[in-house]
């Protein structure tokens, strides 16, 4: 169930920005700090992560963490500053300098500490697209409420959270960094997983750019099994002329009819490239 609120105050007066070390910061217990359940980061880099802590043991922490006390537990919520708590862990500090902030109910601390997250932590676009889609499903925002909120436009938004459509695969390949957010934005325009797949091997195998990937889309009408304008561009038909165009060296184009006749068009550019393709057509 959606969650409604108001975030009336708005981050800045919950979450400060420039603080630093003794203005305003209490010492929390770590063992009474718990983490925030909607972080959006789902893998942290642990290289990193040992650098941090070998500079909080050399010079200590220089911006407080940012934590909201629970409504009934005493403890505390972590709304800023995860990775800095976990190398103070690994440092094996007892204590860690905090600012304390009031907030009216746990579900506004949540959505505080989500919206925070996605403003500063590097997250990597399923990352920040989940964290979008909770704030939408869990609390009830709008697109347009997110967008004034973290600070980007309302389209940054919607195109982030049509990420999650992508199949699995291609979900893994995207967080993996094995293709870029714009090859899977362009798989958006395949609307079935076993087509954004058949994309995503030729574009891990094949290496190919995002435009390209784009042309691949396009040339398969936005959907593996519907023609583009009349015209049959299956799976199979796509992989063939490109089979064909590897083989002879030049641009290739299949047409195919419903009754199994067609055309194959072979592409030249001069009368050269003609004689070539002409010997190695015959040679084969």
């Amino acid at each position: 169930m959606a969650i409604k609120r108001g975030l009336g105050r708005g981050l800045d007066a919950l979450i400060p920005t420039n603080t630093r070390v003794g203005q305003g910061a209490s010492q929390i217990a770590i063992t009474s700090i718990r983490l925030n359940p909607r972080q959006p980061r789902s893998t942290v880099d642990t290289e990193e992560l040992a650098e941090l802590a070998e500079s909080i043991r050399k010079h200590g922490i220089l911006q407080p963490i940012v934590v909201a006390r629970t409504e009934n537990t005493g403890e505390y919520i972590l709304i800023a500053g995860q990775r800095r708590l976990q190398a103070a862990a690994i440092v094996e500090m007892h204590t860690i300098p905090a600012i304390v902030r009031d907030t009216t109910t746990d579900s506004e601390m949540l959505e505080l500490a989500l919206i925070e997250n996605i403003q500063r932590s590097n997250l990597n676009p399923l990352e920040t697209a989940r964290a979008y889609s909770s704030l939408v499903e869990d609390f009830d925002m709008s697109h347009d409420e997110i967008s004034k909120q973290v600070g980007k436009s309302r389209t940054t938004i919607s195109n982030s959270i049509r990420l999650l459509r992508l199949s699995e695969a291609v979900q893994i390949a995207l967080s993996k960094k094995y293709i870029s957010e714009g090859h899977a934005r362009a798989l958006l325009g395949i609307p079935n997983p076993e087509g954004q797949e058949y994309i995503l091997s030729k574009i891990v195998s094949e290496r190919l750019n995002v435009r390209q990937t784009e042309t691949i889309v396009q040339e398969m009408g936005g959907s593996t099994n519907k023609p583009k304008r009349g015209s049959e561009r299956s799976i199979e038909e796509i992989d063939l002329e490109d089979r064909l165009r590897n083989s002879i060296g030049t641009k290739i184009k299949l047409h195919r009819n419903r009754n199994g006749s067609g055309r194959l068009v072979i592409y030249f550019y001069s009368d050269e490239e003609l004689e070539n393709l002409t010997n190695r057509i015959i040679d084969n």
